[in-house]
């Protein structure tokens, strides 16, 4: 078995992890967010519109429901007639990419980003995530940095996704 690192958390440095954008942009980025996007009172179909403002790639006809959590737009790729259910997080802080007519359902994590185990200042070891098109992430799945879900994938209400997803069953 394996031993863990000895951690020192003091030590950490966030070597390899570019935001991006300068931080006046990340800070008038998490305003907007936090007082407008997330909010329910704002059309789902208007959430796209911020997001390219900011620097997201969305396609048409995406509808993005609300307190979907964008951690850095500049680095989300969203193709033609996607959903994005109710209260998702997209904690990109490397790219995610979706292909056309995928849903990412209510509450489902996408997340790149994750810390060395073996580094004892537990720097980043953050991964891009490559959704393809006609993918399912059902409600409260979570997929992990690195992974590539190819099409017509399907990750299961409550699961973890991790590595590469082809479609298991082929359509009828």
């Amino acid at each position: 078995m394996e031993q863990a690192a000895r951690r020192d958390l003091s030590g950490f440095t966030g070597a390899g992890y570019d935001k991006g954008r300068p931080v006046i942009v990340q800070v008038l980025w998490f305003c907007v967010s936090n007082l407008v996007f997330m909010k329910w009172w704002l059309p789902a179909r208007v959430r796209p519109a911020i997001l390219r403002a900011f620097g997201a790639q969305i396609g048409r006809g995406v509808l993005i429901r609300h307190r979907v959590r964008v951690h850095w737009p500049w680095k989300l790729a969203v193709g033609d007639n996607c959903w994005i259910g109710e209260g998702a997080w997209l904690l990109n802080l490397e790219s995610i990419t979706i292909g056309t007519d995928t849903c990412i359902s209510q509450e489902a994590l996408i997340c790149t980003g994750s810390h060395d185990r073996r580094s004892p200042t537990f720097e980043f070891d953050n991964r891009p995530i490559m959704i393809d098109q006609g993918v399912w992430v059902a409600a409260r799945a979570i997929v992990l940095r690195g992974t590539h879900l190819h099409a017509g994938a399907i990750v299961s209400a409550g699961s973890v996704a991790r590595g590469e997803f082809v479609l298991a069953d082929p359509p009828r």
